[in-house]
């Protein structure tokens, strides 16, 4: 089908130094599960679109070469003002173009989804989410979890190359 990935990830990028535990779940949690366990492809903003490239193109090819997107939401990305650039690209990808599967992993209890954008807010009413709970950080590596499973079940067919 022309793609390199199975999925592009979005997540709330810190503008801090101290790194959160979304960072962690991203670059350490994900690749380790979906991609060394289940032989996944992610797309990583920070990992996988490289300094000096020109950031907006950048993250429109790596999305046109993914077979569906990975939103993580949090309050952070919730209370942002402005949504990080590839989610606007992202839901417009998936909502307007009609071309782009979303899994909506919910890393926080976000309770009413009043706050969320209404394109966000579509998607959950159309497919929910898939929760992250606390139990899961004693063994988030635990490729056998509930979460781990459901979001294995929403992950694209990986086609093995003979």
């Amino acid at each position: 089908d022309g793609k390199i990935y199975d999925a592009y990830v979005i997540y709330p990028r810190s503008h801090t130094n101290e790194a959160s535990f979304v960072e962690y779940f991203v670059y350490q949690i994900m690749p380790d599960i979906l991609e060394n366990k289940c032989g996944y492809k992610l797309c990583i903003y920070g990992r996988d679109i490289y300094p000096g490239e020109d950031t907006a193109s950048a993250i429109e090819k790596r999305m046109q070469k993914s077979r569906q997107l990975i939103i993580l939401l949090t309050h952070q990305l919730i209370n942002c003002k402005e949504p990080a650039y590839d989610q606007h690209i992202a839901l417009y990808n998936a909502l307007i173009q009609n071309d782009m599967k979303v899994i909506l992993l919910e890393m926080e209890t976000i309770g009413t989804y009043e706050k969320l954008q209404e394109s966000l807010r579509f998607i959950i009413q159309q497919q929910g989410t898939v929760k992250w709970k606390e139990q899961h950080t004693v063994h988030p590596q635990s490729i056998n979890s509930k979460f781990w499973k459901q979001v294995r079940y929403l992950m694209p067919l990986t086609l093995k190359s003979s």
